[in-house]
């Protein structure tokens, strides 16, 4: 006998998801790296879809994270997002090697990024997180830090759980629409996905 959940979620659009995390002291083993577990297990709690994550620790070097971006998108993944490696240091060059591999920058990402982090440390004004579409692909640097990657993409809240700042998750399931990916469907009590409503499909039944 059929389960029935495995058949309700069976109808979800399967969804292919990088996730890399950029630290020279991480990826050498110095200390353990926070940033895939807190990516993986924020997108599995917000995304109803079916999901396979292809993860990568690598270390603050310009042409591997370009590389690692390109094989990413090489091998199927609609949405990558990194972690990582986005201030102004002289090592921190996420942006450099995301923005080498663009075909359109997406710079709205960013400036709702720095928006809600402001709310929290004036020094949000340094982070330099950039968001591009590459093919079919759309690809977001994030914080380093997991509570800083849960605020970013979930926005924040009241205590009754209302919407204050929209995160900027909000947004990917209609970008990854636009540009030809899979039908991302998110659980609305972490992030309600917001599209046109000539774009929303009917509810699952």
């Amino acid at each position: 006998m059929t389960d029935p959940k495995a058949t309700i979620v069976s109808e979800f659009d399967a969804l292919k998801i990088g996730i890399v995390s950029i630290s020279d002291r991480a990826s050498t083993g110095v200390y353990e790296d926070k940033g895939l577990p807190a990516l993986q297990a924020w997108l599995t709690n917000a995304l109803k879809n079916p999901l396979q994550f292809e993860a990568r620790l690598i270390p603050d070097e310009k042409e591997r994270i370009s590389a690692t971006l390109i094989e990413l998108v090489n091998e199927g993944c609609n949405l990558v997002l990194t972690t990582g490696g986005t201030g102004p240091a002289l090592r921190d060059v996420t942006p450099e090697a995301t923005l080498a591999v663009a075909d359109k920058e997406m710079p709205g990402f960013g400036e709702q990024m720095r928006q809600i982090s402001l709310k929290f440390v004036p020094t949000a004004i340094l982070s330099r997180q950039v968001a591009v579409i590459r093919g079919q692909s759309l690809i977001i640097n994030l914080p380093g830090q997991p509570k800083s990657i849960a605020e970013t993409l979930e926005g924040l809240k009241d205590s009754q759980g209302q919407s204050i700042v929209q995160g900027i998750f909000a947004a990917v399931p209609y970008c990854i629409d636009l540009i030809g990916g899979p039908y991302m469907e998110t659980h609305d009590k972490v992030c309600k996905a917001f599209r046109p409503k000539n774009a929303i499909r009917p509810p699952r039944v």
